[in-house]
C-alpha cells in the first residue's frame, strides 16, 4: 500500500545559473558550476511528498544512459519506492536557467517513446488500487493508459495533475483534465483565460497557481484566493515549487484539510521548496501539516 502512487513525470535536470534572464546574445558567459540532478514534474511531486512524510510509489521509464543513473541514484538515497521500465528513447532532460532572482527558464527534451507502451494495464491497475491517491503526470504514456484507469479512479482513490503548459485548448491535455479529481493549471501560462478555464473544469476544484503572487481555488462556482506564502529564508531555487505545492494539497488532503485548508498549507510547502537548491529536501525543510 502507498499515500501517492506518482505516473510519469521523472528525468533530470541540467542547472545553469545565468546571471540574469534573458541571456544576452554573446559568445561565452561564465557561470557557477553546472549540475546534473533528478528533476522533472513527477520527481518533484514524489519528493516533496515523500518529504511530507507520505508514503509514495513511482512508475516511470528511463533510459540506460547517464541521465538515467543520476534519477535512480536519488531514488535510492530518498528512499522513494520505483517501478521502472527501460525505454530506448532515453531519459528526459531539462536545462534550467536560473536568474540571481531564483526565477526558471526551462529547456525541455521529453524523449518521447514510441512503441508498446512500457507497463501492462494490468500491471498499473495493480498500483491504482494499491494507492491512497494517484497523480498523473502528462506523459505520453500515462495519457495512452486513461481510458483503462478512468473507473478505478473514480472509486475512492483521489486522483490529481498538473497541466502546467497547457494553453486551456491543446486536445493532448484534455483527457487529464477530464479523468483527475484536482487539476492543477498555470495562470502565468493561461493569463485572462484561466478564469474560464477553471469555470470550464467545474465542479471538480481547479488550482490555477500564480507563482509568487499565490493561487486561486475555483471550487463549486466561487473563487478562493491562496496568498503566497513568505519563504523562511533565502530564494535560491524555484524549480521544483509547483511540484511540491501540489505535494502538499495532497498531504494535507490526506490527513481530512478542506481543499481551501489544503491549499494555504500547499503555498507555505512550497515557499519552503524555494529555498532549497533541489528536489532531494533534507529533513525538515519542507512544514508538516
Amino acid at each position: 500500500m502507498c499515500d501517492l502512487l506518482v505516473l510519469g513525470g521523472l528525468g533530470v535536470d541540467v542547472r545553469v545559473r545565468v546571471p540574469a534572464l534573458p541571456l544576452p546574445v554573446v559568445d561565452s558567459v561564465t557561470v557557477e558550476p553546472i549540475e546534473l540532478r533528478i528533476g522533472n514534474t513527477g520527481a518533484g511531486v514524489a519528493l516533496a511528498a515523500h518529504a511530507l512524510g507520505l508514503r509514495v510509489t513511482v512508475v516511470d521509464t528511463l533510459g540506460t544512459d547517464p541521465a538515467g543513473d543520476v534519477v535512480r541514484a536519488a531514488l535510492s538515497r530518498t528512499g522513494v519506492h520505483a517501478v521502472l521500465a527501460e525505454t530506448p528513447a532515453g531519459t528526459r532532460r531539462s536545462v534550467n536557467l536560473v536568474d540571481p532572482a531564483g526565477r526558471r527558464m526551462s529547456l525541455y527534451d521529453p524523449r518521447p517513446a514510441d512503441g508498446t507502451a512500457p507497463f501492462p494495464v494490468a500491471q498499473v491497475a495493480t498500483l491504482v488500487e494499491q494507492a491512497t491517491h494517484v497523480h498523473l503526470s502528462i506523459m505520453n504514456w500515462v495519457r495512452d493508459l486513461l481510458p483503462a484507469l478512468d473507473d478505478m479512479l473514480s472509486e475512492g482513490v483521489g486522483s490529481s495533475t498538473d497541466l502546467h503548459d497547457w494553453d486551456g485548448q491543446h486536445p493532448y491535455h484534455r483527457p487529464f483534465a477530464e479523468i483527475a479529481e484536482l487539476v492543477l493549471v498555470s495562470g502565468v501560462t493561461l493569463g485572462d483565460r484561466s478564469t474560464a478555464v477553471g469555470a470550464a473544469l467545474a465542479p471538480r476544484p481547479v488550482l490555477v497557481t500564480w507563482g509568487a503572487d499565490g493561487a486561486d481555488l475555483h471550487l463549486g462556482g466561487a473563487v478562493t484566493r491562496i496568498p503566497a506564502a513568505t519563504p523562511p529564508g533565502p530564494v535560491v531555487d524555484t524549480n521544483g515549487a509547483g511540484d511540491a505545492f501540489a505535494a502538499g494539497i495532497i498531504a494535507a488532503r490526506s490527513r481530512g484539510a478542506t481543499w481551501a485548508e489544503a491549499a494555504g498549507y500547499a503555498a507555505r510547502v512550497a515557499a519552503a521548496a524555494c529555498t532549497h537548491d533541489g528536489m532531494e529536501y533534507p529533513p525538515g525543510l519542507l512544514p508538516r501539516p
